[in-house]
């Protein structure tokens, strides 16, 4: 009696050794470290990890180590400060241009661990810190972007009621249109004042030029600002949140300014990247009537525009552009079968993809050509001090012809790599920025609580803990040593399950543990009270420990169906903290019910099974 079969038993066996091996990276120290990534297809090689030794050993700054990793390197430092003074130097050296730095906390785990997946446990900001971006949004660029926006509108409505107009001008605020006749000017001026009844119209002449201007009120521009602000945080949550950064804290501070805190960010450099781009792309076709000798000489036709290839190579395309990222509903990357080079595949909203079906029915045979849009920030040295300013690089990836009408789904070829196809997918998935924005400070932060009030919250849990431990071995004597056995286990499983599943573990999840462990301990409780009860109805030890692993089932089963079913709730219906302490007591009362039915039941047959066993000590 009281005996497991040989897969129960060894089914614990592997649980134990599966949780102590996976829980096992979570003891190695944290190291501060600074993370290097190519921009775009720039290589990090063995001559990167050279540059950086020199520059780092030059200023005199003491490293761990630098590990060159398949497409990164990580420099490991012993001390913050050393973190902090590295970034500045590799910066000036000459990160600025072609890579991207991130500041980031990396555990130095054996790699024949990592080899196994075995990775430790995501802890919150409130734990741990993390990497805090303090980020600026240019709403002068935005303002711009939308008066750009109406002057493509005006141009659009002035050319389908065939008004002829001289010039448009786009001004800070507003947009001006010359005409050459009186009665011209006031026909464009009642169509735009009846069909642009946000803006202010008005008409006016200057010396012998008759002008209507096109007004952005001061109380829209503000609303403009605002949209493009609450745009940018929507955007760069998403961005985040595909990247896979557990729990991020993507908040608006000021007028316009956004705070990213990313908690157990497992690609600091690559998320920065990602916060920073602003790619897009646009669709035009291109001008196969104008001579490209002529553009390069300086005849370029007011409807057309003059861009490069990748190559180098000068093209001239139509300024009216078919489709534009902010009309790209969804995409994702991958290989094109038929020239096996990376791609995107894009899907289009409504509009577009009607507007798209009408320029390619119209245009079958004729070249189209993609052109990326993206601006970015770079960091110089100028007279001693570093310097940023935004580069924005605007070049033709692809031009085909169109063999056939297409609409709101189809390919983009002509990406240098997977990766960028990949990161491209993922702007475009996330949302174009509606404003350019530049990182202003980027640093490692603490625990919002302090240290101090970490380990005193760590002190108390251990003190806890071993009251607990106390309570079940002196009361229950044996039976609690065991209980206290798998107590230990269930920690232990809850961290390794953490960790297998990438969660974050934060101060609220930190009480669903504690709360767990309650628990965990409860359900021994009963399952030993029980045993004591048949004992005194004078059962034999054997069939008395039967009986309370029996009896007792149903009772903690139902009490922890209830707790899951709560925890399902929290989780469903939370956000932030409150997901936390969900996931924690979601995991931690699975765990608790396999080491108290299960993991005490092994040890106590190991210990009284088989046995003729005139006493218990319990």
């Amino acid at each position: 009696m009281n005996k497991f079969p040989a897969w129960k038993n060894a089914l614990v066996i592997v649980v134990v050794f599966l949780g102590l091996l996976y829980a096992l990276p979570n003891v190695f120290d944290q190291d501060p470290a600074i993370e290097v990534i190519g921009h775009r297809d720039t290589l990090v090689d063995a001559t990167t990890a050279v540059e950086v030794r020199t520059a780092l050993e030059a200023a005199e700054i003491p490293y761990k180590r630098v590990d060159e990793l398949p497409d990164r390197l990580l420099i490991r430092f012993r001390e913050t400060s050393d973190q902090l003074r590295a970034q500045e130097v590799l910066q000036r050296a000459f990160l600025g241009r072609d890579y991207v730095a991130a500041l980031t906390l990396s555990a130095d785990v054996p790699d024949w661990l990592t080899a196994i997946g075995a990775k430790p446990m995501y802890l919150g900001l409130d734990l741990r810190g993390g990497i805090h971006v303090l980020i600026d949004v240019d709403m002068e660029t935005a303002v711009a972007q939308a008066v750009n926006r109406y002057a493509g509108d005006i141009r659009d409505l002035l050319r389908n009621e065939r008004i002829r107009y001289g010039r448009i001008s786009e001004e800070s605020n507003g947009v001006t249109i010359s005409f050459n006749d009186a009665e011209i000017r006031d026909r464009a001026f009642t169509l735009l004042d009846n069909e642009l009844r946000d803006l202010s119209v008005s008409r006016r002449s200057d010396g012998g030029n008759l002008l209507v201007t096109v007004r952005i009120a001061d109380r829209e521009i503000q609303e403009l600002q605002r949209l493009a602000l609450q745009q940018n945080i929507i955007t760069l949550r998403n961005r985040v949140n595909q990247m896979g950064v557990a729990e991020p804290i993507v908040q608006q501070q000021g007028d316009r300014r956004i705070v990213v805190q990313l908690p157990g960010a497992n690609d600091p450099a690559q998320i920065k990247n990602i916060l920073s781009a602003t790619a897009t792309l646009e669709y035009r076709l291109e001008d196969t009537e104008t001579d490209i000798r002529d553009a390069l000489e300086g005849r370029v036709p007011h409807g057309s525009r003059l861009y490069q290839t990748r190559d180098g190579r000068p093209i001239l395309l139509r300024r009216q552009v078919i489709v534009t990222g902010n009309q790209i509903t969804n995409a994702g990357s991958g290989i094109d079968q038929r020239t096996g080079s990376p791609m995107v595949t894009v899907s289009l909203d409504g509009p577009g993809g009607r507007r798209m079906r009408n320029v390619t029915n119209e245009n079958v045979g004729k070249p189209m050509a993609v052109v990326f849009i993206e601006t970015r920030t770079e960091t110089r040295e100028v007279d001693g001090e570093l310097v940023s300013r935004r580069v924005l690089t605007e070049e033709v990836i692809s031009v085909a012809n169109i063999l056939e009408p297409f609409g709101s789904r189809f390919q983009t070829t002509g990406l240098s790599s997977g990766q960028e196809a990949h990161n491209l997918a993922l702007l475009l998935r996330a949302g174009a920025l509606a404003a350019p924005i530049e990182i202003v400070e980027e640093r490692t932060i603490g625990p919002s609580l302090g240290q101090e009030s970490i380990e005193q919250g760590f002190l108390s849990v251990m003190i806890g803990l071993a009251l607990v431990i106390l309570f079940m071995g002196l009361y229950y004597r044996v039976f609690g040593l065991v209980a206290n056995l798998a107590l230990v286990l269930n920690l232990v499983l809850i961290v390794a399950v953490l960790s297998l599943l990438q969660a974050v573990l934060t101060l609220p999840g930190i009480a669903g543990i504690v709360l767990t462990v309650g628990m965990a301990v409860d359900a021994n409780v009963l399952i030993f009270q029980r045993i004591r009860e048949e004992i005194k109805l004078g059962n034999t030890p054997q069939a008395s420990i039967s009986a309370g692993y029996d009896k007792a089932l149903s009772t903690i089963v139902d009490a922890n169906i209830t707790t899951l079913i709560a925890a399902a709730v929290l989780y469903g219906f939370g956000t932030g903290p409150i997901k936390g302490f969900a996931v924690t007591l979601f995991i931690g009362i699975l765990t608790s019910m396999f080491t108290a039915l299960i993991g005490t039941r092994a040890v106590i047959n190991l210990i009284y099974g088989g046995k003729r066993v005139t006493k218990l000590a319990i």
